[in-house]
């Protein structure tokens, strides 16, 4: 199993293509899943492929989705060897199949998909191809990275789910989807809290942390509250070179969460930093996150594996979806723990500007 792709249902669907091409650096590629109540725009990355769909009509199923939930993630496809194994699967645990399987020839390559029902209006794809789709119906298998790609992959996906919701949300992704959990966390501030879930894929190509909220005044819940219910609160996409890509995105206007240089201080006085004082001054200037584990015995000799992190601000109108930009060294595993909760404090500075947590 691996990611496909990730829809989104937006206002406009051409608006958004642009925005993910002029802030983000992805490229629009040609459309052909349009129809005549709802216009669709893909964009791509490397193997990351998002599409953007807007309503034309108010008959289209967008229009149905924003009369619900403010703009967002509406459908996370997963790429399978067997779909009718799989929805056999979800079928017998008792999932809601919303489209069961159907079959379509474009060009001489074959698709078999079928779609599920998940946690509010998210929705998973499942697909099953034949052979390597064209550009701009399905990502590209070959995987192929050129010059202008900035990211390598989608790292992971977070799901937020109400209070009470995680362990049967890890039970749902467990029975449906034959996910297994993985690292756990319970961050707690002064102000707020949320317990966290991480589920992968058999494989380990997919990552899905699940979050609830551990107060009231939590951010989980803020999210539920203004998002009308659960649902996707960040994509994790993957770059080689997160300061450079950075500095672009900074460049372009892109509004990211901010960091206090007295964090940066505090980093220096924890045991194994193996950063050079030049390369921890270029990541304080962008306000990356830095996290690192205990040695590992590596091929020519001990290193640290690293993990270095960034959040944009919302980038809808209200404050539910987000992107995080990520960098792996040395075969960095995991989401860090420092920076799991550096995350949770940022959020809750600008849940303080906007007047949501006290």
């Amino acid at each position: 199993m691996k990611i496909d792709h990730v829809h989104f249902y937006v206002e406009d669907a051409k608006v958004w293509r642009d925005w993910f091409v002029h802030h983000l650096g992805f490229q629009a590629v040609a459309d052909r899943i349009s129809s005549f109540h709802t216009c669709t725009e893909v964009v791509e990355s490397g193997t990351v492929c998002f599409f953007l769909s807007s309503p034309l009509l108010p008959t289209s199923p967008v229009a149905e989705f924003l009369r619900q939930y403010p703009p967002g993630v509406a459908d996370v496809a997963f790429a399978v060897e067997d779909v009718e194994g799989a929805i056999a699967l979800a079928q017998m645990h008792g999932a809601t199949i919303l489209q069961p399987i159907q079959e379509r020839q474009i060009g001489t390559a074959f698709l078999k998909c079928g779609k599920i029902a998940a946690w509010g209006g998210l929705t998973h794809t499942l697909i099953q191809k034949s052979l390597v789709f064209d550009k701009g119906l399905m990502t590209n298998d070959n995987g192929q990275m050129t010059k202008d790609n900035i990211f390598t992959a989608i790292d992971h996906i977070v799901l937020n789910v109400a209070v009470g919701e995680l362990e049967s949300a890890v039970a749902w992704y467990k029975n449906i989807l034959d996910f297994q959990p993985q690292q756990a966390f319970k961050i707690k501030t002064d102000r707020s809290g949320l317990h966290s879930q991480v589920m992968v894929s058999r494989n380990g190509s997919v990552q899905l942390p699940i979050n609830e909220p551990a107060s009231s005044n939590s951010q989980i819940q803020e999210f539920l509250n203004v998002n009308r219910g659960p649902g996707i609160q960040h994509i994790a996409l993957r770059t080689t070179n997160l300061v450079s890509a950075i500095a672009k995105f900074r460049a372009s206007g892109l509004s990211l969460l901010s960091v206090p240089q007295s964090y940066y201080s505090q980093l220096k006085q924890r045991p194994g930093l193996t950063l050079s004082h030049l390369e921890l001054e270029a990541i304080a200037q962008q306000e990356i996150l830095v996290d690192w584990q205990e040695y590992t015995p590596l091929e020519g000799g001990n290193i640290a594996p690293l993990l270095l992190q960034i959040f944009t601000q919302p980038i809808f109108e209200q404050p539910t979806f987000f992107f995080e930009f990520i960098e792996r060294r040395f075969q960095a595993q995991g989401f860090g723990e420092g920076n799991f909760r550096a995350l949770f404090e940022a959020i809750e500075s600008e849940q303080i500007k906007r007047g949501t947590l006290q």
